[in-house]
């Protein structure tokens, strides 16, 4: 284990014996740091944060801090974190509240300098965060989502899986599956052919996300007529039928296609 001397290393943490600590960083007791990780100078992890592995936690982040939440009273909660993410410069993990009991960042995921993620969020893997993104409370990020810098999400919302959300939107709604969005009130801008071609999706499973993004945000069609239609007429691949579920469900409505 490698501490710096100027380093506070509380005896209650638990860190793996080849942790990295730079110099004036702070960990305090409830914690548990994996193998492999290294915090930098002047980084913060406060309490009931857990730590996967092979973590990489730059200068001045601060994760594992009190609920911003009014209705917050002190109650236990975590953050838990998987392996192989990065944390840029002032990035800032909050715990979750009584409500979930703890906020959660995946596997392999980038967060950039100044971004947010607030009480209860639960992010998946593979997640890009870009500068100043900013997370409200109860948010849940997919898996493969790339955010634009300073783009904010409002509480609740839901990104699904494989999105590209543009820098400087905001999600008002939640934004279905494998689409592409952008925009200060968010719009969809069709499938994100691009991006799930590079993660290997087959031409034949994006041209039927396409045929079903039609029925669902083309076709001005209720909910429930364009979900029967997708069901009848579209090849049932599985990420065709993720993209049901996901708009079978969801409190704050969608974000719609662009006109």
């Amino acid at each position: 284990m490698s501490i710096h001397p100027t380093a506070v290393v509380d005896p209650g943490a638990q860190v793996a014996e080849d942790v990295e600590i730079g110099p004036y960083a702070f960990i305090d007791r409830d914690v548990i740091i994996g193998p492999g990780c290294r915090i930098m100078h002047h980084a913060s992890i406060s309490r009931f944060t857990r730590m996967g592995r092979q973590n990489v936690v730059y200068p001045f982040v601060a994760i594992g801090g009190e609920p911003q939440d009014l209705k917050y009273q002190g109650e236990k909660s975590w953050v838990e974190i998987g392996d192989h993410n990065t944390f840029r410069e002032f990035v800032t993990v909050n715990r979750g509240t009584e409500a979930t009991g703890r906020t959660s960042v995946g596997s392999h995921c980038l967060m950039m300098a100044y971004s947010h993620a607030a009480h209860d969020c639960l992010i998946g893997d593979h997640v890009v965060m870009a500068n100043s993104v900013a997370l409200a409370g109860h948010v849940t990020i997919g898996h493969h989502v790339v955010i634009g810098g300073l783009s904010a999400v409002q509480q609740f919302v839901r990104i699904g899986d494989y999105v590209y959300l543009g820098g400087m939107s905001g999600a008002h709604a939640d934004i279905a599956p494998f689409t592409k969005a952008y925009g200060f009130r968010v719009q969809l801008y069709g499938i994100n052919s691009i991006g799930l071609s590079r993660n290997g999706f087959s031409p034949e499973a994006i041209k039927a996300l396409k045929d079903a993004y039609r029925l669902l945000f083309r076709e001005n069609l209720s909910l429930q007529e364009s979900l029967a239609r997708v069901e009848a007429e579209v090849p049932n691949y599985d990420q065709v039928e993720s993209l049901v579920n996901f708009m079978r469900t969801g409190e704050r409505g969608f974000a719609q296609g662009y006109k």
